[in-house]
């Protein structure tokens, strides 16, 4: 029987839902039979395999039998590679050269919520093909077959690709003390099969994988998330901490002195070496990053980009330009440099770890080695799934005709005699998201009023700022 998706789970980047409200087993076989049914009629390989992986939520389990079942019922094979975080199903799909990878995940999202990462190939699949997958669901223009599901454990093949770029040698000689903060989340046990293997001292913070998240939610882009880690670091006087969403593809870090190096800085600290070995690649990095990354990549022989924020637009621009390195203020890094191009946190991890085992200052001194400037976090505003997306085009006609110097790359990017700011529609969440720059305080509260007095023109009252 055809089903017809709620409307609401279907994103631009992703499928999710509340287990229970919009989204359920049955949604998950239809994703299965609609999606075996696209890979089915991609062409090529009759044997079509489909990688299937599930993240620690109380509700993945259920979901990823169903979706199983669904793709089944479309005549595609199953490879259920198991529980853990998003890059190894990304890392299988390469591995096993499999046609395509579904991973059931929420994400750095509530615990109520559940939804699907999905790859189309080696590529991501969002967008039209998203609402595609929708269509034919609904029309019930499915194929039916009896595909095979079967077990394949690739955990140890993933955990000892991601080791095999480590410099064990500069990490023996540096004996780092870090702090690893997988915040319950399904990168876990990924994080404790890696630092068995490393030379220092490895602290392993809320590692139990727990679809409840009892500790902190599991979102390093928000600096209260990363306190317990934060008091780790002072209390035990470690040389840095890391932490990792509820999935394990998006990475936070904190130095010695409790700051918070956030997506941008560390994409300026992993370049140098990049660019070592691929003078004047391009480097991405989305709307959201500071001027000081765009500045700093030109500066030492690359050649910036600034591009929309997603993961999966990221992913494809890589591919498009054929840059070794990418990021975003979510933490989002990708290496194309040595690895797959996907958004692997703990590989970032690690590759993290060899720029500060060979600096003397450790990542405290490769942070003050940045410009120094005056900016905002990421600002998130409450703002109607239907509403947002709507206020940003308001706010670029006026300030078209205000003459203002506009990126409009994604949203509206604004730049003045004081720095930037920015604001834009969240693809992920109910949220405008905005930041703001300058060169000095006082410059950036100018930036931040500009930015307040364009949202109340548009009927947001936002929060302090």
């Amino acid at each position: 029987m055809a089903y017809e998706f709620n409307p609401t789970i279907l994103r631009e980047y992703d499928i999710r839902g509340i287990i229970g409200q919009t989204l359920s087993r049955a949604d998950a076989y239809a994703i299965g039979q609609a999606f075996g049914s696209m890979v089915i009629r991609a062409g090529g390989a009759a044997d079509k395999k489909i990688c299937l992986g599930y993240d620690g939520r109380l509700s993945s389990p259920d979901l990823a039998e169903a979706l199983s079942e669904g793709l089944c019922a479309s005549g595609a094979n199953v490879i259920n590679v198991g529980r853990g975080p998003t890059p190894m199903l990304y890392y299988a799909v390469h591995e096993l050269g499999a046609d395509g990878g579904i991973m059931i995940t929420g994400s750095h999202n509530p615990p109520d919520y559940n939804g699907f990462k999905i790859m189309m190939g080696k590529g991501s699949f969002y967008g039209e093909q998203i609402q595609e997958l929708g269509r034919i669901s609904a029309a019930g223009d499915l194929e039916e077959g009896k595909g095979q599901a079967e077990e394949f454990l690739i955990f140890d093949r993933y955990i000892d690709r991601i080791l095999r770029d480590v410099d064990m040698q500069a990490l023996e000689k540096a004996r780092l003390k870090v702090a690893w903060d997988s915040g319950n989340g399904s990168s876990g046990e990924a994080v404790a099969a890696v630092i068995k293997r490393l030379p220092g001292e490895h602290i392993l913070l809320n590692g139990e994988i727990d679809g409840t998240f009892p500790n902190h939610h599991p979102d390093p882009t928000v600096e209260e998330n990363l306190e317990q880690l934060k008091g780790e670091i002072a209390q035990k006087k470690l040389d840095l901490g890391v932490a990792f969403d509820g999935d394990g593809d998006r990475i936070g870090a904190v130095d010695h002195k409790g700051r918070v190096v956030w997506g941008d800085q560390l994409l300026a600290i992993l370049a140098p070496e990049v660019l070592q070995d691929h003078p004047g690649a391009t480097i991405i990095a989305d709307v959201k990053a500071s001027q000081v990354l765009f500045d700093h990549i030109a500066k030492i022989g690359g050649k910036p980009l600034m591009w929309k924020t997603g993961h999966s637009l990221v992913k494809s621009k890589m591919a498009e330009t054929g840059s070794p390195l990418a990021g975003e203020m979510s933490g989002h890094i990708f290496f194309k440099h040595k690895y797959y191009g996907f958004d692997d946190a703990l590989y970032v991890a690690l590759r993290l770890l060899n720029v500060v085992a060979r600096a003397e200052g450790g990542l405290a001194d490769l942070k003050d080695q940045l410009p120094e400037v005056v900016n905002t976090p990421e600002l998130r505003f409450p703002c109607s799934e239907d509403r947002k997306f709507k206020i940003v085009p308001e706010v670029h006609a006026r300030l078209k005709a205000m003459g203002a110097e506009v990126n409009d790359t994604d949203g509206v990017r604004v730049k003045t005699e004081d720095g930037w700011w920015l604001l834009r529609p969240s693809n992920t969440q109910d949220v405008l998201v905005a930041r703001c720059e300058g060169h000095d305080q006082a410059a950036l509260e100018r930036l931040k009023g500009a930015l307040v007095e364009q949202l109340k023109l548009s009927n947001i009252e936002p929060p302090k700022i």
